[in-house]
Formats: structure tokens, sequence, C-alpha cells
């Protein structure tokens, strides 16, 4: 008998991988934008730029391959997604757009400096917090008819998914004073470790809202937390202890530990949230298999994608070890 891979089940972890690139790699430079207007001076902040000029584009390609991937297998997700995520997608997207032309801009102006850091300041926060509020609007789930959205524009935009819009804003600005700890010397460096336990704080307290809340909002997910005593509980555990080498490295003043710890709360965070729904990609009713694509379709997509996604990992890792070591200041590194 002919039997096929289950390439909804490839996909769904191409998408997943996919988008936990894109948190881990653009989150740190979203970060920097997030704490601008909180540095020390004007030299600190162009030395943060500076640490995440050469890789900021690419960082982004993973958020295209994503959100391209997702509609080729999964076009289910964007019927519902887009209607009833209309305004926080587009909050998303103008926030990255007007944060990519602050970028650039800022680095030619001269009396106008001021304005472009500022609007960098808020392009970064606003898409950040979108991401964040997007989140928390899946975890609570989508009002549906038959394949179509029900709800109303706003249904999305609740007092949870306002704290996890917060969260994700705090958790990039960790990323970011991270990054910061790790590429920085002097003054900016003493800076980035003396607001890192803050931001770790805001980022905990957002953690165990979710982790409370997300039980309780589908009974499937309670039954998976609380039935029996599941692998599942090892996730926040070992959120929770990325949390505690944090704050020991940023105690013992080491330089690239805190960075990589903070990584570590995103991957265990982001693993904890999806062994909680999976299968539901459209939660609360609509399964990966329930909004996939056609086999074929799946199969024709897959070819390509597994050519691109080595040539972008191979750049990738090219570019970060080109540009490894400490950014000077006045210098692009």
């Amino acid at each position: 008998m002919e039997q096929h891979f289950d390439l909804t089940v490839i996909w769904a972890g191409i998408i997943g991988f996919g988008l936990m690139m894109y948190v881990l790699m653009d989150g740190f430079d979203l970060g920097q934008g997030i704490l601008f207007p909180f540095a020390p001076n004007e030299k600190a902040r162009d030395t943060m730029m500076n640490s995440v000029a050469p890789v900021w584009d690419g960082n982004e390609t993973w958020l295209v391959l994503g959100g391209a991937g997702l509609l080729a297998a999964f076009p289910l997700v964007y019927s519902v997604f887009l209607p009833a995520l209309y305004i926080g997608v587009f909050l998303l997207l103008a926030g990255l757009i007007f944060r990519g032309v602050a970028f650039e801009f800022r680095f030619k102006a001269k009396t106008s400096k001021h304005l472009w850091s500022w609007s960098f300041a808020v392009g970064s926060t606003v898409a950040s917090f979108a991401q964040g509020a997007v989140v928390g609007a899946y975890i609570q789930g989508f009002e549906t008819q038959g394949f179509v959205y029900s709800g109303g524009p706003l249904d999305w935009l609740t007092p949870f998914t306002v704290v996890t819009g917060l969260g994700l804003v705090a958790g990039y600005a960790l990323l970011g004073s991270t990054w910061l700890i790790m590429k920085t010397e002097g003054e900016l460096q003493d800076w980035a470790y003396k607001i890192t336990p803050k931001l770790l704080a805001g980022l905990l307290t957002v953690f165990t809202i979710v982790c409370i809340y997300t039980p309780f909002v589908d009974e499937t997910v309670k039954m998976r937390w609380f039935n029996n005593i599941s692998i599942i509980w090892v996730l926040p555990a070992l959120a929770l202890f990325c949390a505690y080498v944090v704050l020991r490295a940023v105690k013992k003043r080491q330089d690239g530990m805190p960075f990589v710890a903070s990584m570590g709360i995103f991957l265990f965070s982001y693993l904890g949230l999806l062994a909680s729904k999976w299968p539901y990609i459209v939660p609360p009713n609509f399964t990966i298999w329930d909004a996939a694509s056609s086999h074929n379709s799946q199969l024709f997509l897959l070819l390509g994608f597994l050519f691109v996604i080595p040539i972008v990992l191979a750049y990738t890792s090219w570019t970060y070890w080109v540009f490894r070591g400490k950014v000077k200041a006045g210098g692009y590194h």
C-alpha cells in the first residue's frame, strides 16, 4: 500500500521553526529600539544601532519565510486570522516599516536625528506590542462559524492581549539589553547590566500570568496540564531555570551567558505554548490538518523551502561570524 509522509506535520514544524527563528533573531534588534529612549546618551544610541546594523535586515527574512509558508501550507489560518487581526497585523507591519525607514534615515540625518531616534523607538515598540497581542489572541482563540471568522474587528484587543503585548515588549527589551552586554563595553554595557534584572522581572510577571491563564481558556489545554503529571511541566521549569541563569550571569558580569539564557527563556516558553495548543492552529476548533492545503501543494512548496532554508541558515551564520566581537563606540564594529 502506498504511504505518504504526513506533510502537514512537516510543514507545521517548518513554520514553527521559522517563527521561532524570527523571534530570537529579530527580537534583540527590536529590543534596541524599545530601549532607545532610555539609553545613557546619543553616543550610546549610535553604538546600539551599529551593533545590529549588519544583521537586522537578514533577521527579518525569517518573518517572510514563516508568513509565506503559512499562507501556502495552511490557507485557513489566513482566512480566519486576517479578518480577526486586521488592526493588529496592520500595526505590526506599520511598526516594522516605520522602524526600517527610521533606521536608514537616522544614519544620514543631522538636524533631525532626534526625530528619527524617536521614530525608531516608536516603530520598534508598536511592532513588538502588536506581536505580543497577536500571541495573546491566539491563546484566547477565535470565534468562527464554519470556516469563517464571525467576531468583531476589535475582539482580539482584551486586557489579556494588552498584558501579553506589554510582556513581549519587556521580553524583547531583555533580549536587547543582554545583546548589549555581549556586544558592547564601558558605560553602555554597565547600563545594560543595570536594567536587565528589571526587564527580566517584567517578563516573568507576564510569564506567570500566561501560565495561569492558558490552561483555563481551553478545556483541552487544562486536561493536558492537570489531569496527569506530564512532561509538559518541564518546559516552564526550564524557562524559569534560564531566568535564574540570566540573573546569576549578570551578577557575575559575564558577557555572553545572559543573552544565551534569555534566548532560552523564549525558546522554552514558545515550546510550552505549542505543547499546550497542539495540534490546534486556529483554536479552539481547527487543527493543522483542518487548515492544511492539498498534499500536492504542500509537496511542491516543500521542495523549494528545503532548498531555501539551508541557504538562509548558512548566510545568517556567516554574517554573525563575520561581525562577531565587540562594537566600539564611534565605529560600526
